[in-house]
């Protein structure tokens, strides 16, 4: 099972920034990290894991519409890491932020990614 580890996250102030990133290890087989869809999605307690962003094996991508404008998801395949730039951050964006890989359509729905990091804890003060 391919094993992600996020980091990055911490406590800003609204309007600071914050870059996440995710590194991949144990890839087997025919998998690799170059070819897997990779999303960064968050939660905070009592509701739904939600996508923020996602990036396909040929680069393209998907925002959420809270994402749109202020985050930007990228990838690195020669250090099988993924990043998330995210700029003039505000309150609603404190959560438990996630990357995640799957095999499956490249899209903003949870259910299409099988490998999941430990997450880290964004905060971010009024």
């Amino acid at each position: 099972q391919v094993q992600l580890v996020e980091s990055g996250g911490g406590s800003v102030q609204a309007g600071g920034s914050l870059r996440l990133s995710c590194v991949a290890s144990s890839y087997a087989g025919y998998n690799s990290f170059s070819g897997d869809c990779l999303g960064w999605f968050r939660q905070v307690p009592g509701k739904e894991r939600e996508a923020v962003a996602v990036i396909g094996y040929d680069r393209s991508t998907t925002y959420a519409s809270s994402a749109k404008g202020r985050f930007t998801i990228s990838r690195d395949n020669a250090k099988n890491t993924l990043y998330l730039q995210m700029n003039s951050l505000q309150p609603d964006d404190s959560a438990m932020y996630y990357c995640a890989a799957g095999r499956q359509q490249c899209t903003l729905w949870t259910a299409m990614y099988t490998d999941w990091g430990p997450g880290t804890q964004v905060t971010v003060s009024s």
